[in-house]
């Protein structure tokens, strides 16, 4: 019965949608990543401003993301990476007819970016030392100085020479790190952000991409060198982070690398306070830590199934937790003699859930099959690896 119902709810809101055809629009794009790669999985938020209305959905495995079904409107238009807004888009009108296209290039907002920070230190240390020196000295005003004022003088412009030079090559290193680890030249980055690490110790961003690239690096190692290059990496972000203490993506970065140096009480504690750092994007932080506890093995079930079950009540709109969690609960489930299977209460729901929340998302499919499967024999459709198994006779 409950399957009937199912198919009897989407056939309706099937031929609603051919009812209202004529008034909805649709929006599609590219996300590349700051490494100038696909971004997969970027969640793309579409925030109607006219009326209210929030939608959102999910990069595939090519950076392509692609939202039917849209009132035609006015939206504002925002892309997330692990919790973290990039960069949005004001105002885009939709249209009958073709898919609007907005994309996101965050390699070149992220090099842009850069520019931007080191022209303002240079601009700046060229303000303070032209202020120190005064103006350009006529002949005049020269002769009237003192010996001690001419010297005091020439200081402040070698100062200034010095802090320009300084911040070219501050600049120069860090483009030149950032061009290597798009390459996947790891080992180059490494140098590159290390030489800029050592001009000016006070950039963040000079030592979240120089752990990045540490990270990055490693895993192309293995065994002690791996170990080595991680610890490295680590150390790096912690650096960063004493600089920011407050950026919830650094911790969220952190715990990511944490995870892959297999030390998860110390992720766990990351990703926790990159939430409380940031409570509108927790339930992504415990998405994030749920799945880190998956990949770690089948250990950590209980305690990844926990972590979904947080992230939907922290982020009640959160598709791929309810999935995820859905995955957990059937894992726990019974199963009778002749094979039926019997979720735990609450299995179906999630499933469900989903399918209400992303009818388009990247487990739609999944999940359909899922619903599916928990009404028929394991035999015949899905293989549960917690399963008991079946003697022969």
């Amino acid at each position: 019965m409950k399957l009937r119902n199912l198919v009897v709810a989407a056939t309706g809101a099937f031929l609603f949608a051919l009812t209202s055809f004529a008034q909805i629009s649709a929006m599609e794009g590219d996300v590349k990543g700051e490494d100038g790669q696909p971004a997969v999985k970027a969640v793309i938020k579409i925030i109607r401003t006219d009326i209210k209305g929030n939608y959102k959905v999910e990069t595939n495995k090519k950076g392509h993301y692609f939202y039917n079904g849209l009132p035609l409107g006015t939206y504002d238009v925002t892309v997330e990476i692990n919790g973290k807004e990039m960069d949005g888009v004001k105002n885009v009108r939709t249209r009958l007819g073709d898919p609007v296209p907005i994309n996101f290039d965050l390699q070149k907002l992220a090099v842009a970016r850069t520019a931007k920070q080191a022209q303002a230190a240079a601009a700046g240390a060229a303000a303070g030392a032209a202020g120190a020196a005064g103006a350009p000295l006529s002949k005049e005003q020269e002769r009237g100085m003192s010996k001690e004022e001419k010297e005091k003088y020439d200081k402040a412009l070698k100062d200034r020479e010095s802090a320009m030079k300084k911040n070219k090559e501050l600049n120069d290193a860090f483009n030149a790190g950032m061009t290597a680890s798009q390459a996947k030249d790891y080992d180059t980055a490494i140098t590159e952000f290390n030489k800029a690490a050592e001009m000016d110790p006070k950039q963040v961003s000079v030592w979240s991409n120089l752990a990045a690239a540490y990270v990055d690096g490693a895993a192309k190692k293995t065994g002690a060198e791996f170990d080595a290059q991680m610890a490295k990496g680590l150390d790096a972000f912690q650096k960063a982070i004493e600089l920011a203490p407050q950026d919830a993506g650094l911790h969220n970065n952190y715990a990511l690398a944490l995870s892959k140096a297999k030390k998860m009480p110390e992720m766990q504690a990351e990703l926790e306070k990159a939430a409380q750092i940031d409570p509108t994007h927790a339930g992504q932080f415990y998405y994030n830590l749920g799945a880190s506890l998956v990949n770690s093995g089948p250990a950590q079930a209980e305690a990844a199934g926990a972590a979904f079950k947080k992230a939907i009540e922290l982020d009640p709109n959160h598709a791929d937790s309810y999935y995820q969690y859905g995955l957990y609960l059937v894992g726990k489930a019974s199963y009778s003699a002749d094979g039926k299977v019997t979720p735990p209460p609450g299995t179906v729901d999630a499933f469900q859930k989903y399918l209400a929340i992303a009818p388009t998302g990247q487990f739609a499919q999944q999940a359909k099959e899922m619903l599916t499967t928990l009404d028929a024999k394991v035999d015949t459709s899905y293989k549960n690896p917690n399963a008991p198994a079946k003697k022969k006779k």
